[in-house]
């Protein structure tokens, strides 16, 4: 995870999923709690943004530089992770056009100019660094943006995929701190979302990207439905969705089994 400086620093899914039936569909909190019923069951409902508690009685919020986890390899791409505006999470994707920042669509307006910061860490490996970025594309439903930076550094970007895992993880900026990991259970994907239990996050990770245990990108984060006594499940949007619903994206990128 070594930085190379940026060239100038500027200041100021449908998914081939249907048949994957509701691995590890358990309540979302640490502590024995009665079982939610399977997402995929619920009738549909509209996505929308609701609150951002903890799943369960503790936050297990991991620093990323002390990671030693089971998504190590995930998380060696943390690079490519970025605090947006100081209030939400965004990740450097792939892209056939381009890497862009990938992020929530409620974080942003289309056409604003968000201070982008890349390493900003407990014990980084290195300084933060700074740049702008144009919303060139942004949209509520599915909940995302893309952000075209006006300096890319020299981080490689993460990959958008299909392929989801019993296990995910979220590389994340909980209310604008440094950078940590929380990692939890696949509950499902239907409705054009992916849910996932047991994996907190607040405030401020919304546009964290979802990761597989290859590290690719299989959603955002834009919605948490845990609650603090166990029950319920956070969710995002899924990448199909997203290059389904982007002119600047296209189905080439995203990769898959």
């Amino acid at each position: 995870m070594t930085h190379k400086p940026l060239g100038s620093v500027i200041t100021p899914w449908g998914l081939g999923l249907m048949g994957t039936a509701l691995l590890g569909i358990l309540a979302c909190g640490k502590d024995a709690v009665p079982e939610d019923p399977p997402v995929c069951e619920e009738s549909p409902r509209q996505a929308q943004v609701t609150g951002y508690l903890q799943c369960g009685a503790t936050l297990d919020f991991t620093p990323v530089n002390s990671y030693r986890g089971e998504f190590a390899d995930a998380v060696a791409q943390e690079d490519a992770v970025v605090l947006i505006g100081g209030s939400c999470t965004g990740t450097l994707i792939q892209a056939s056009a381009g890497p862009v920042v990938l992020t929530a669509g409620h974080c942003v307006n289309r056409g604003d100019r968000p201070l982008i910061v890349f390493n900003h860490e407990e014990s980084p490996d290195g300084p933060d660094l700074l740049t702008e970025g144009t919303v060139i594309e942004q949209a509520l439903e599915p909940d995302y943006a893309l952000i075209r930076l006006d300096v890319l550094p020299a981080i490689t970007p993460i990959p958008l995929t299909l392929e989801t895992s019993d296990r995910l993880a979220i590389i994340q900026h909980p209310r604008g701190r440094p950078k940590v990991v929380a990692e939890g259970r696949f509950a499902g994907a239907c409705n054009r979302l992916v849910y996932y239990s047991d994996l907190d996050t607040l405030v401020g990770s919304s546009g964290a990207g979802v990761l597989n245990r290859r590290g690719h990108l299989l959603g955002v984060h834009t919605d948490g439905d845990c609650q603090e006594n166990g029950r319920g499940t956070n969710r995002g949007w899924t990448s199909e969705v997203i290059v389904e619903a982007s002119e600047y994206l296209v189905r080439e990128d995203l990769v898959g089994p």
